[in-house]
């Protein structure tokens, strides 16, 4: 794991137009969520139109630490395949769509298994291990009561399938989300652009209001590529600072007030 760098400073300046329409299919969860529908002024109560907007936050890694988990899950997959998966190869799929990562394994190793049958496996290996206990990373719980207290949509926006999305949920609370968006719910996931997007799309929000956080390099070009202010927390791999991008170690450098100093000092 890669030392995690300092807090830097987020340069101003981010005009933008207005958020891009994204024709992808997107579950809204009932059942405990703050549910908004695209547009809606309500979306963004508690905050102003000026400032923040909405925090949209990756999954894996940034909010449970799981990303150790995928991979111990892709190694005994294929090791039960007749394959050993050199270390190499996970920095290559980590923060990846299955689709992506289940692709390179196949054809990094020649395992005979279709993309399909692979992705199920996965998957299913991958819940069957979270069920025994899954942690939340440092900082976590209380940035989501925090964002929900003070009435900041929150949304999970997620590479990983629905299913497993809907197995987190159950540690993370899904009161604490306005909209969760799964992987396999959009036509392109990270690192398209489309899933922030569709978050910012339906909570009404812009995407140059909406601070995004993200572990991997994969899922910050996503949010960069969606306009979005972007809070890095690495977890595998090292990321370095940027224009409208600030690197922290952990989710305890991040409350509130911080948030709403990113958007204030681009504008």
């Amino acid at each position: 794991m890669t030392r995690p760098l300092s807090r830097a400073e987020v340069p101003p300046a981010f005009g933008g137009s207005a958020p891009a329409s994204v024709s992808a299919p997107v579950r809204v969860p009932g059942g405990g969520g703050r549910p908004a529908a695209a547009g809606s002024a309500s979306a963004v109560s508690g905050v102003t139109a000026a400032g923040l907007q909405a925090v949209l936050l990756d999954m894996d890694g940034t909010l449970v630490d799981t990303e150790g988990f995928w991979w111990e899950t892709e190694v005994e997959v294929f090791a039960e395949l007749g394959y050993e998966l050199a270390d190499e190869h996970r920095e290559v799929v980590v923060g990846g769509p299955m689709s992506r990562s289940a692709t390179y394994l196949i054809q990094a190793t020649g395992a005979d298994i279709s993309l399909g049958d692979l992705t199920v496996l996965l998957n299913s290996r991958f819940i069957e291990r979270v069920e025994r206990g899954v942690s939340l990373m440092p900082g976590a719980r209380r940035l989501l009561t925090e964002l929900a207290a003070h009435d900041v949509p929150a949304a999970l926006v997620s590479a990983s399938h629905r299913r497993v999305i809907d197995r987190m949920l159950v540690s993370l609370g899904p009161d604490h989300f306005a909209l969760t968006l799964a992987g396999d719910e959009v036509e392109r996931t990270k690192p398209h652009p489309d899933p922030y997007l569709t978050a910012a799309s339906r909570l009404g929000a812009h995407p140059g209001r909406c601070v995004v956080v993200e572990d991997t390099a994969t899922g910050v070009a996503s949010a960069e590529a969606a306009g979005c202010h972007v809070v890095a927390v690495p977890s595998v791999t090292r990321i370095e600072p940027a224009h409208r991008r600030t690197v922290v170690p952990s989710l305890e450098e991040v409350d509130l007030p911080f948030l709403h100093s990113l958007i204030a000092s681009a504008y």
